[in-house]
């Protein structure tokens, strides 16, 4: 996806060293460590929010976040500040924060895109309004 709407560049071959740049975009994590069962528990994701919060505050120019999954939008939201009762996780749903854009989406792992939990399209759909949304307003 991140080919398709240029914000890669290079060829994906599942390596670290397999050439791909990403191209004004950033990836990170809302839980930095890999939890049993990949299940962070809510002390786990309490304790990475410090690390979220501060790329998020290095990112001066940053204008437009995708969380994949509900555990990545509750934590932007709490490392922002935001009330999460007043932007519920809702796939495809872009919310406004502070300075940023939040789009939201159903998390890309093999389990939702293989039981159509996430299609391609509506994954298409998020990345596309996330791109649209960090572009600078005129």
């Amino acid at each position: 996806m991140l080919l398709k709407h240029g914000l890669a560049r290079g060829t994906y071959a599942e390596r670290a060293d397999d050439g791909l740049t990403l191209v004004e975009c950033a990836i990170t994590n809302a839980v930095r460590c890999v939890p049993p069962e990949n299940k962070p528990t809510p002390a786990e994701i309490k304790t990475c929010r410090n690390f979220l919060a501060a790329q998020i505050s290095a990112m001066t120019h940053l204008r437009a976040i995708l969380a994949l999954g509900k555990i990545a939008h509750d934590s932007v939201c709490d490392a922002l500040g935001a009330k999460k009762s007043a932007h519920p996780f809702k796939h495809g749903v872009a919310t406004r924060l502070e300075r940023l854009t939040l789009v939201s989406s159903y998390h890309c792992s093999r389990y939702n895109t293989n039981t159509g939990v996430l299609t391609e399209a509506m994954f298409d759909d998020v990345v596309k309004r996330a791109k649209l949304a960090a572009l600078p307003q005129i």
